[in-house]
């Protein structure tokens, strides 16, 4: 093989990347005379290095974005970098680097690594999340909702490392330990500043209808964390101090049935519960105890419920049964009341937690058996049923009962119809310095004061220590803390919490319809034009709270005025994860497989072209060193059919291609070369405008290239028609250009084109092309095949018959003998009977 058959993909690649850097051929303006498209995959966190799963999340992106453009969108392409996080503090505490200088070195070598793959991203518009021109904006989405009184400060736990004297994140506790010094982590309540996204519970719900172009696990993952129950508020009281307690269920056809109730060990009742009693002392070990378990250990399905009694009673309000009142680890605060009612007979932790501690358990909905005894119940009965042992609604089916226990409830004034959400409000808060500051002071005379717009951004210190110990490096820097109060200037101190990283996501997909502008975080005008993003790709781990928050702060900005629409993603794609040897990759399994590395063996183009054929994108994608290298194989292979028909392209170019194309000139060789290329653009079309089938387009572009190939070896050089092989080779190479962008650019240039194969418009099939004017018959004699003929599709059966019998190999096989029947099966074969 000589050396310019050979795709020279280290020289190619990089050539065309800066070509296409220096012509600026992926710069995008709006332009309302053509039709937008808004193709987003999730901007990464810049942890250092791009792993196979952002390839695959990029490329998936990027032949959609290409594949757009050339059916004539003005296509928006972003990237940018999710640049705030704990990952950079953590690397200041342990190397000493600090958190801005380390976020941008992994952005530049990131950076340089997304545009090694050849990626059309219009680079004018990438935000980083972590420079002053991006969380000034932030900030100013924040002074929003604060002032239409969807931010607040409370009180909520956070997790506290003793040692340390700090607070740690969820993903900073190991086993219940500090990840720094292995101490036992505890909770402490500190204010934090909240979103109260449960406001918006029910159009976050309903809106869901409004997404089918979700997949629809996304969406039942959604509905599941919104978590709406429709039930009662039902008030016990205490027996001896006549407090309150009220509960939610969603089973007011059970409310007999209750034996006992849990209250969360944080309740404000408990201490007063267990005053002066002898249980109090084990009570409150037990509250201390469990407060520091995460929520997750206390409400894990499987996980030991546990529990303790007060020594004190309620009263069922229908009833008028004693209830004993126990604290319970898998009873939180934050979820509804902090009570639950226990109702072991119809809930199954409820008879769990009654069988391990010898609570009574009582049948009030039967089964339709009419068998459930308390006494020998294996497991709790939740099904509809009749209920019974309920008093006045003896008799009813549950179904109906629920309905009538509540219209009671309401009307003796003891509970009423409720709606609750699982949702709660969204915790912003951080005790980190490598955020987005929250912008508010606090003064002693005025007291919470919002940071004036004009005053934005607030800017972080260039000279933050982190130690990892103490409070906050924000905390300790008195440059920072101290200021003046924007109403009184007296003095005043800043909030030194930052925002949740999700709050900077949850709005950069506007950022990007006008990244510049240093009056406002957009224009209204190029965000109507651009939004909302038309195809949006990315991991399922987000399915619930980056996409549910980006759905929240878009809705609260179109209530506020700035946005006219609804969801901010139509489309969404959930691609899956690549694996090697049946696992995710990682670096503790040494099975990780490095892009660059990829990219320095076989070519961008061949990572591209093998993350898309490999599997469909929705499913995991196993990854082959095999794969890979049948990839390369087939670019070069791609390459080399383009080089070696230059000559006859050549010839092509003097015709009149039009004229040659036409049926009456064309051979049953070149007939049949046009039905595959105009099938292939049909085909390849479908794929792509209707579903994402990637791995189905290629596979007919290597049908193509086979067809090809077997046209030049059957055809003789001289008779071979200049103009058919000029179009198979020009269709091959505008049909590979989304998957394959180096080697369609450098191929289309080759063959004499000046203009960008990417600015081309999409091929057109041909539906003249893929008539079928013959079609071919196996000829069977007494059922085994001894011919093929070729027929006119319009051919009676008679005519069919009349050609299998005068097949030149058929005669042999029945001369002589007596033929008892011909059967025809149209399209297919003819069978001749003899004997």
């Amino acid at each position: 093989m000589s050396a310019e058959e050979r795709y020279n993909f280290k020289e190619v690649e990089p050539r065309w990347q800066r070509e296409w850097e220096r012509s600026g051929i992926y710069k995008v303006a709006e332009d309302p005379s053509r039709p937008k498209y808004y193709a987003l995959a999730m901007f990464p966190y810049p942890s250092g290095k791009i792993h196979m799963g952002h390839v695959r999340n990029y490329t998936i992106v990027d032949a959609i974005a290409r594949y757009r453009r050339m059916r004539g969108y003005n296509v928006l392409h972003p990237m940018g970098y999710d640049a705030f996080g704990l990952p950079a503090e953590n690397a200041a505490i342990q190397h000493g680097v600090a958190p801005d200088k380390w976020t941008w070195a992994n952005i530049a070598e990131m950076t340089e690594q997304l545009k090694a793959l050849g990626y059309s991203y219009d680079w004018d518009r990438a935000v980083y999340t972590c420079r002053p021109d991006y969380y000034r904006w932030t900030q100013w989405i924040f002074l929003q909702l604060y002032k239409h009184g969807l931010a607040y400060r409370k009180k909520a736990p956070v997790n506290w490392c003793p040692s340390c004297e700090t607070v740690l994140a969820n993903e900073q506790v190991e086993g219940g330990r500090c990840w720094r010094c292995d101490s036992p982590v505890t909770r402490n309540e500190l204010e934090q500043w909240f979103l109260r996204i449960t406001r918006y519970a029910d159009e976050l719900l309903a809106d869901l209808e409004k997404l089918p172009g979700w997949p629809e696990r996304v969406r039942v993952m959604q509905e599941n964390w919104i978590g709406r129950s429709e039930g009662a508020e039902v008030t016990f009281t205490v027996e001896e101090t006549g407090d309150p307690i009220t509960v939610f269920t969603t089973r007011p056809d059970t409310l007999y049935g209750v034996t006992f109730m849990a209250l969360a060990p944080e309740h404000p009742l408990v201490e007063k519960l267990i005053a002066g009693r002898p249980e109090a002392e084990a009570v409150r070990a037990f509250r201390e105890r469990v407060r520091n378990q995460s929520e997750i250990e206390r409400t894990a399905e499987g996980g030991e419920k546990e529990g303790l009694f007060t020594g004190a009673y309620c009263i069922n309000p229908l009833s008028g049964d004693r209830v004993p009142i126990w604290v319970a680890n898998y009873v939180l605060m934050e979820y509804g009341t902090g009570a639950v009612m226990g109702v072991p007979a119809h809930d199954q932790r409820d008879f769990e937690f009654a069988r391990k501690y010898g609570l009574p358990v009582r049948v009030v909905i039967q089964n339709p058996a009419g068998d459930l005894d308390p006494a020998t119940m294996a497991e709790a009965y939740a099904e509809p049923g009749v209920m019974v042992s309920s008093g006045p609604f003896d008799g009813l089916p549950s179904e109906e009962g629920k309905e009538r226990v509540i219209a009671y409830l309401e009307e003796k004034g003891i509970g009423r119809r409720k709606v609750q959400y699982r949702l709660r409000d969204w915790l912003i808060s951080r005790q980190r310095a490598w955020g987005a500051p929250i912008p508010i002071v606090y003064c002693d005379r005025c007291g919470t004061v919002p940071v004036p717009e004009s005053h934005l951004p607030v800017l972080l210190p260039e000279d933050l220590v982190f130690t990892g110990k103490g409070a906050s490096p924000l905390a300790r820097h008195e440059g920072f803390v101290n200021t003046t109060c924007p109403q009184c200037g007296g003095p005043a101190r800043r909030e030194t919490d930052t925002m949740d990283t999700f709050i900077c996501s949850s709005w950069y997909y506007l950022r990007f319809a006008d990244p510049q502008n240093d009056r406002a975080p957009f224009d209204r005008a190029k965000v109507d034009y651009w939004l909302p993003v038309d195809q949006y790709v990315g991991g399922v781990e987000h399915a619930v709270l980056h996409l549910l928050y980006s759905r929240f702060i878009t809705k609260a900005l179109r209530d506020m005025g700035y946005l006219g629409f609804d969801e901010p993603f139509t489309n969404l794609l959930t691609q899956g994860m690549v694996l090697k040897d049946g696992a995710k990759m990682s670096k503790s399994k040494g099975n990780v497989v490095s892009p660059e590395e990829m990219i320095n063996r076989y070519g961008a183009d061949a990572c591209r072209l093998f993350i898309l054929f490999a599997a469909p994108p929705e499913r995991d994608l196993e990854w082959s060193d095999e794969g890979i290298e049948g990839a390369a194989r087939f670019v070069n292979r791609f390459y080399r059919m383009v080089r070696s028909a230059l000559p006859i392209l050549e010839r092509a170019r003097g015709m009149d291609r039009q004229a040659a194309l036409r049926p009456e000139a064309l051979g049953e060789a070149e007939k049949a070369l046009r039905r595959v290329v105009h099938g292939t653009i049909r085909k390849v079309t479908a794929d792509l405008a209707d579903r994402f089938g990637f791995n189905t387009a290629i596979a007919s572009l290597m049908e193509l290239v086979n067809a090809v190939y077997d046209y030049r070896s059957q055809v003789p050089e001289e008779r071979q028609n200049p103009a058919v092989l000029a179009e198979a080779v020009e269709k091959a190479v505008l049909l590979i250009a989304p998957f394959c962008p180096h080697l369609a650019e450098e191929l289309w240039h080759q063959m004499g084109h000046t203009e960008s194969v990417h600015l081309q418009p999409w091929p057109a099939y041909d539906e003249a092309a893929l008539t079928v004017e013959t079609v071919e018959l196996a000829v069977q004699v007494s059922g085994k095949v001894r011919d093929r003929i070729q027929v006119p599709v319009s051919a009676t059966e008679e005519e069919i018959r009349a050609a299998a019998l005068a097949a030149e190999r058929v005669q042999p096989h029945i001369a002589g003998k007596e033929i008892e029947k011909v059967v025809v099966v149209p399209g297919r074969l003819v069978n001749i009977v003899v004997r």
